[in-house]
């Protein structure tokens, strides 16, 4: 007999690869509703192939704000806040702005343009989650990615390798089996596997709040961390006063 699955760390807790697991587990349990994230990756993916550099990076601007409305569902797929028509704006131009720079390093080299990504892209589900406005979306952004940068960059660097090596294979599998088109194949294996961009980017959201250091009170910080004394485990304390007998 198999034995159950270890519940999953905290977000605070969890790990680049727990992260993956998490959106994949996301991903089957809201799987029609996530499907339709990878339209705008797999449309997009048609027009890109083997062109110039300026076409490539013309077309990802052009469909910047497609991807970051696939970004915006992923949010409310994997927190369930409500989504305002402010909200939606912010988010929308902000995740659009924080494409463009990515659009350029990525087709320099892909690790500039993911930690691009990893610095200003959390705009998305702030902008969503929080309500703010797009001034402070950026700002609150940049202060997440600080929290733990190597966290949010391995993340969307990992959600990115997965994409790439399990679209690429699924691709090969639907040509060869199928007898489908190249082009088709490709639509297919993008549309089913980049969901899982979007779900991780949005779980990165709360992986990286709960690793921020002013989301706790300041009055509420202890000095010693909630950790015992360094020398003695297990300190007095203060001395009990003398009591009369």
């Amino acid at each position: 007999m198999t034995k159950p699955l270890p519940p999953p760390l905290p977000p605070d807790e969890r790990t680049v690869g727990q992260l993956v697991a998490e959106s994949m587990r996301l991903y089957g349990k809201r799987f029609w509703a996530s499907l339709a994230l990878g339209l705008s990756v797999a449309v997009l993916f048609q027009f890109l192939g083997s062109r110039p550099s300026f076409v490539w990076v013309l077309v990802l601007w052009a469909g910047a704000p497609f991807l970051t409305l696939s970004y915006i569902r992923a949010v409310v797929i994997a927190s369930g806040a409500t989504v305002t028509r402010r909200s939606l704006l912010v988010a929308l131009v902000g995740g659009t702005l924080a494409l463009l720079p990515a659009a350029v390093l990525l087709r320099i080299y892909v690790l500039p343009g993911i930690a691009w990504l990893a610095f200003v892209g959390q705009v998305v589900p702030v902008a969503i989650i929080e309500q703010r406005g797009l001034r402070e979306s950026f700002a609150r952004a940049t202060r997440l990615a600080r929290a733990d940068f190597v966290h949010a960059l391995g993340s969307l660097a990992t959600l990115t390798i997965v994409f790439a090596l399990t679209a690429g294979v699924l691709g090969l599998l639907l040509q060869g089996q199928a007898d489908s088109a190249a082009r088709v194949a490709a639509f297919i294996a993008d549309l089913v596997i980049s969901p899982l961009l979007f779900l991780g980017a949005a779980l990165l959201y709360f992986d990286q709040a709960a690793r921020v250091v002013d989301s706790v009170p300041r009055d509420k910080r202890r000095l010693d961390a909630g950790l015992h004394p360094a020398v003695d485990a297990h300190g007095s304390g203060r001395p009990d006063a003398e009591v009369e007998p």
